[in-house]
């Protein structure tokens, strides 16, 4: 079709119109480059900036990664019971695949919700010993979703000052009046409870484990305290369930209590499988309510049913009694009195997150790398992940992990931190 030389010049016009958007939208963008190349600049020169390894393999005890000739032994993933490798957990996933397809491409409430979710969450319910529960893309929604649904700006919620990311941002979205208490500060803790007593509703919120540090909330403490002044217990358990306490159901079977916490949420996305998903579980009536309002649950596809049959084969073996729970413990004792023997600081508690303290970033970052040249995959944690002078090197043990595993580790720790002047 020709156009007549009105048309060419209108569609001239046009074209021109749009070129000069296009280069004030370049020149803006250009300035937001430089911007942004400072920022990272400055990440670089602190010696803080994360790289991505690439896995060209399953995830395992041993990991074949991307510009390395040899498999590196695996200490730095959240596998906890070595089950994202597990042959029936892939097993199960690959039938869910044939059954239930790849995806519902849906949310829950139209046409998303297939039988196997409703088998999970009853299965969540019933491990954790609780009313109900409800399934998210993952805990960082599961987060997002319960703070605002649960409280009004006639309640309060009081939450430690290391949660994790994920609850400060949950917190952020509601109304309720905020309060932060110094990390497992029951003094501080009581301090922020008798100021907030004119709620209608209190909250206490925390990590059952911090993932940063290995150390656990104190839970006992903690429900002393909610019941002399009133208040509910929210726990997050993601670096728990599954593993912790003797059958790995968390941080309440650590300290031998029972259903001393109103509300938990945690993942399937570490030690149940290790692909994704979230969840909250507690009364059957804040899950109702979840279900009606909770914008993560409401606006998020359904969990792909190949990872609804992942997680439900992995909590199968977990309440099948594989002992799972007792060979991480086993492991995490053996390389806690290694390395302390040694002279490393180790934080936290007996916990898998055993985090090797450093203080120096630039120190975390280059023990790593030795680590690494020695076929042991470590990460160096730094700010903004930990606080400024607090850097460390995070390694988590998993059931998998043979004696020989963590031996080796141990040795090859001590010899990098000999040449790095840590110990002596």
């Amino acid at each position: 079709m020709f156009q007549t030389a009105a048309g060419r010049s209108g569609w001239h016009l046009l074209v021109k119109k749009k070129n000069l958007s296009y280069s004030r939208n370049s020149s803006a963008l250009a300035a937001a480059r430089q911007l942004l190349e400072n920022e990272l600049d400055s990440i670089r020169q602190a010696g803080t900036f994360k790289h991505e390894r690439v896995i060209t393999s399953k995830q395992a005890v041993t990991v074949q990664v991307q510009g390395q000739l040899q498999p590196l032994l695996n200490f730095c993933a959240n596998n906890y019971l070595g089950l994202s490798s597990h042959p029936d957990v892939i097993q199960a996933g690959k039938e869910a695949l044939d059954n239930y397809g790849a995806g519902l491409s849906s949310v829950r409430f139209i046409c998303g919700t297939q039988d196997i979710h409703k088998v999970l969450e009853k299965k969540i319910a019933e491990f954790h010993g609780r009313e109900d529960a409800i399934l998210y893309p993952s805990c960082f929604d599961a987060n997002a979703g319960l703070f605002e649904v649960l409280l009004t700006p006639d309640d309060a919620v009081i939450s430690d000052e290391l949660n994790h990311a994920s609850i400060i941002d949950g917190i952020r979205l509601c109304k309720a009046k905020k309060f932060r208490y110094k990390h497992k500060d029951m003094a501080d803790l009581e301090e922020k409870l008798k100021s907030s007593q004119n709620s209608r509703m209190r909250l206490i919120v925390t990590d059952g484990v911090f993932s940063m540090d290995g150390n656990v909330a104190p839970l006992k403490e903690i429900g002393q305290l909610a019941d002399r002044y009133n208040s509910m217990i929210f726990i997050d358990e993601c670096h728990a369930t599954g593993f912790f306490g003797a059958t790995g159901r968390g941080t309440e079977e650590y300290f031998g209590l029972s259903n001393r916490v109103d509300i938990i949420n945690s993942t399937l996305g570490k030690a149940l499988g290790g692909a994704a998903g979230g969840y909250t579980t507690g009364p059957k009536e804040l899950i109702h309510l979840l279900r009606q309002r909770s914008r993560p649950y409401l606006f998020s596809n359904s969990l792909p049913p190949p990872v609804v049959a992942v997680a439900q084969k992995a909590l199968e073996l977990v309440m099948g009694g594989s002992g799972l729970s007792q060979k991480v413990a086993a492991n995490t004792t053996r390389f806690r009195q290694g390395m302390t023997s040694a002279g490393f600081k180790i934080l936290g508690e007996n916990h898998p997150i055993c985090p090797v303290f450093l203080e120096d970033a630039k120190l975390a970052s280059t023990m790593a790398e030795r680590m690494l040249s020695r076929g042991i995959y470590v990460i160096g944690f730094s700010y903004p992940v930990v606080p400024k002078g607090k850097a460390r090197i995070r390694v988590q043990i998993s059931a998998a992990h043979s004696f020989d595993d963590i031996d080796r580790t141990i040795e090859a720790f001590i010899s990098v931190g000999r040449e790095l002047g840590v110990i002596h």
